[in-house]
């Protein structure tokens, strides 16, 4: 029986998708084999040797020691796209409410009180709060992965002008989204020329205050900054000075800082995005397939620190390993398997970066001494044999 240690609520239909006869999930858990996490910080987590795989449910992973986790073998999974729409739905939303003042807007009907029933007072306030329309404005959106794509379409779809930088994004999902947006190789050009950024890309060293007062130089007087990724993507103390500048006319965020709860020109939601009962299901569901699929047979999808490699097992154990990725690696274990006189009937190999990962299928069972062989190889950081 596998066991899976829970960290944070997990939705029911993601619970109800381990069969209780192969998986325990609980949140106390001695010694697990997995951990299912949402936000929990995990960076002070001691791993005991039996853990083999951590699954986020939802894309962020900034509250997990990657490194750490590689170093001894353990895959990270998220759950991409998982929870998409719903922070694109925010994301819109909160774009709308900031351009047409809605917030502060609101926040004074109510404050009338018994004068609001005339409707005189509140006619009045309409030039106070008027605010202009999304139609024909261009918006620039940074990061065109799973939320930034359905952004493009979405804002395509309400007559806007869109503009989008992703260095990363591979080229024929450039061709599929460009009746959607145009792409530009400097993000320069998008800062210069749009009424409206929003920011949708992950949070890494790369990226950190990847927002930051030369970025905010570059742009629009009065520009819109929407920030729905992470906090840690904007530079909040350059933010907060272009706000009291005016050179950002309003800025609407999931993660605001303390300081700017103060500012009238914020709109903050408490990270709200993700938070559906859609989006909760969706990643959950999305986690537990990935967590069956790894533990059960060994297949990686959606890592964050192993190479992707799925395939259908053969009659026999599968043996995966995590190696280095060095010249000779390959021979060195397809030798081991050959001194026993074993037949490999499958092999599989991916890397990512300087990390391996290789899939050894057999028609038989393998011996326990193939595995302490292959442990042994200079290089390889983890052995498991799956029968």
């Amino acid at each position: 029986m596998f066991k899976i240690k829970q960290f944070n609520h997990i939705s029911e239909a993601g619970r109800r998708a381990l069969p209780a006869d192969q998986y325990l999930l609980a949140e106390e858990v001695a010694d697990p084999d997995a951990i299912l996490v949402r936000s929990a910080p995990l960076y002070d987590l001691v791993f005991g040797d039996r853990l083999k795989a951590i699954f986020r449910v939802g894309a962020g992973t900034n509250t997990i020691p990657i490194d750490r986790c590689t170093e001894s073998g353990i895959a990270v999974f998220n759950t991409p796209g998982g929870n998409a729409n719903a922070v694109k739905e925010l994301t819109i939303a909160a774009i709308i409410s900031v351009m047409r003042n809605v917030e502060a807007a609101s926040a004074w009907v109510r404050s009338l009180g018994e004068e609001a029933e005339a409707g005189k007072t509140v006619e009045q306030g309409k030039e106070t709060f008027r605010g202009p329309e999304l139609l024909g404005k261009r918006i620039g959106i940074l990061g065109v992965g799973a939320i930034g794509s359905r952004m493009a379409r979405t804002c395509d779809n309400l007559g806007m002008e869109v503009l989008g930088y992703d260095p990363y994004l591979p080229h024929l999902r450039r061709l599929e989204l460009k009746q959607h947006l145009h792409f530009v190789d400097d993000v320069s050009e998008l800062y210069e020329s749009c009424d409206i950024v929003t920011v949708h890309i992950p949070l890494n060293g790369q990226n950190r205050e990847f927002i930051n007062r030369d970025a905010i130089s570059k742009m629009k007087d009065g520009v819109y900054l929407i920030n729905y990724a992470r906090g840690e993507v904007v530079d909040n103390d350059a933010v907060c000075e272009a706000l009291d500048s005016g050179k950002i006319k309003a800025y609407a965020t999931d993660f605001p800082t303390v300081r700017q709860l103060s500012l009238p020109n914020v709109f903050c939601t408490p990270h709200l995005a993700s938070g559906t009962p859609e989006a909760e299901e969706n990643c959950a569901m999305m986690a537990v397939r990935q967590a069956r699929d790894y533990l059960e047979n060994g297949n990686v999808t959606n890592s964050v620190n192993f190479p992707d490699v799925s395939f259908a097992r053969a009659e026999g154990d599968r043996i995966t390993i995590l190696h280095h990725n060095k010249v000779g690696m390959l021979g060195l274990i397809t030798d081991r398997a050959a001194g026993m006189g074993l037949n490999i009937e499958n092999l599989v190999n991916k890397a990512r970066g300087e990390i391996a990962y290789t899939i050894l299928d057999f028609n038989d069972a393998v011996p326990a001494a193939l595995e302490e062989a292959l442990a042994k190889i200079d290089g390889v950081i983890r052995v498991r044999v799956i029968r």
